[in-house]
């Protein structure tokens, strides 16, 4: 697959590349596994003069040895006796580029917390010595949200505050999506959607099927649930090392929102117990569930639901993990019929979602949400809010435009139009076939 979209990260990191001759320059892209930050930082190196360090699971004289062999492969420094600590292979790199101008990726950066955390330390003296003579624009990518956020944004670690830009990539929007659809001739709605649904924009799955040319949504079911699939223990791949050793009940409380368990009340009454704490650690540690709360929700409020950010692990916690048993005696079937008999209600909140995505990427709208009361009645799928036109569109949006009632959505908007007197109201049904004139190819 071509690479795509990536171009506000690229102008990013060009403007920074461009202050080098001024002094060396850190950066830190961030973002979960498959989420193409090797893919972005090699792309923007190509054509400049640079090196691509990968920090492996193995002993930091091992992974040293590794890295003075591809120095000597690339860079002409000449190399005197064996180096064995990493801070040693930084300071050859700092001194070349006083001279030189180099971009150096370190790939998996934070494997080193487990290798030696005191290089932390010595990268700090060793930057702070040689930032303001050196042309070194050094690249930091790690995978796992929780590791990299404490060494970078914690105040208290050694490197806070040294990097000049930090970028958290994100997911392929909708549009790009649809773009690469359209490259493969498969841009009709039914694909996207399944597309979004299943891969949630992440370029790695995409590539997936795309490479095995899996467009129709059987294909990829009978894809992502079979034996030797990539799939099948991704979730467990892309959150253990996160979590550690309490990951069983971080699963448990992932499965159930997943399954539309979303309030904290319903989750701790079926796990029988406080999951507070843990909540808080999945939203503010991992990065891994957001709070939702009615779009005119005052602040502290308990009007609060939680849902699960990445659309694939939301699939893989509600199909794959649930029926993990299924998965270890090999019972595909059983999993492929769970997912064909659930797959139009499972999927009409992330109906929901990619019409929040495509206002969102409109730019016409200051404020995009759902709305409900306590007692959860008067439910609103979708509230797009322009202040400064005071401008307001309420939609409901279903598979199956013709069983919405504008008349009902109205009733049901009362509550809330108290907060927006003097607005201009939109009212809409919304449909997949709707989602074709908001898209770009």
């Amino acid at each position: 697959m071509k690479f795509y979209n990536r171009e506000n990260e690229l102008n990013s990191l060009e403007t920074v590349a461009n202050q080098t001759s001024e002094a060396a320059r850190m950066v830190v892209i961030t973002g979960r596994r498959r989420i193409g930050k090797t893919l972005l930082s090699l792309e923007f190196i190509k054509d400049k003069p640079h090196l691509y360090l990968f920090v492996s699971k193995k002993s930091e004289p091992l992974l040293c040895r590794e890295f003075i062999r591809q120095i000597r492969d690339t860079l002409p420094i000449p190399i005197v006796g064996e180096i064995t600590q990493f801070k040693d292979v930084f300071l050859l790199l700092l001194e070349y580029s006083i001279h030189q101008p180099l971009t150096l990726v370190i790939d998996e950066f934070q494997e080193f917390l487990s290798i030696n955390p005191s290089i932390f330390s010595d990268l700090q003296n060793l930057w702070d010595q040689y930032r303001s003579k050196s042309q070194l624009m050094v690249l930091f990518l790690g995978s796992v949200y929780s590791m990299m956020n404490k060494i970078f944004q914690d105040a208290k670690e050694p490197l806070f505050g040294r990097a000049d830009r930090i970028l958290n990539l994100k997911p392929f929007s909708v549009s790009t999506i649809y773009e690469i659809l359209h490259d493969y001739n498969h841009a009709d709605l039914p694909t996207l959607f399944n597309y979004y649904v299943l891969t949630g924009g992440l370029p790695k799955y995409i590539d997936i099927l795309t490479t095995h040319s899996l467009f129709s949504f059987d294909e990829i079911i009978d894809f992502v649930v079979s034996e030797n699939s990539p799939f099948l223990a991704e979730g467990k791949h892309l959150l253990i090392e996160e979590f550690g050793k309490e990951y069983t009940i971080y699963f448990s409380v992932l499965e159930l929102i997943a399954s539309g368990k979303t309030s904290r009340s319903e989750i701790e009454s079926i796990l029988e117990q406080n999951i507070g704490g843990y909540l808080e650690r999945l939203e503010k540690d991992y990065g891994v569930i957001r709070k939702i709360r009615p779009i005119n929700a005052k602040p502290g409020t308990k009007l609060v639901k939680y849902q699960i950010r990445d659309h694939f692990l939301k699939f893989w916690f509600r199909f794959i993990y649930r029926h993990r048993t299924a998965v270890e005696t090999g019972n595909f079937k059983y999993i492929k019929d769970a997912i064909q008999r659930n797959y139009a209600t499972y999927s009409g909140p992330l109906l929901e979602q990619l019409f929040h995505d495509l206002f969102s990427a409109s730019q016409k709208y200051n404020l995009i949400g759902h709305f409900w009361k306590r007692d959860n009645t008067h439910e609103i799928d979708l509230v797009a809010v322009n202040d400064a036109e005071k401008k307001l569109v309420i939609a409901e949006i279903k598979r199956n435009k013709n069983k919405i009632s504008l008349k009902q959505l109205r009733e049901k908007a009362e509550p809330l139009l108290k907060d927006y007197q003097g607005y201009h109201v939109d009212y809409l049904a919304l449909s997949l076939d709707d989602a074709k004139d908001m898209l770009t190819t």
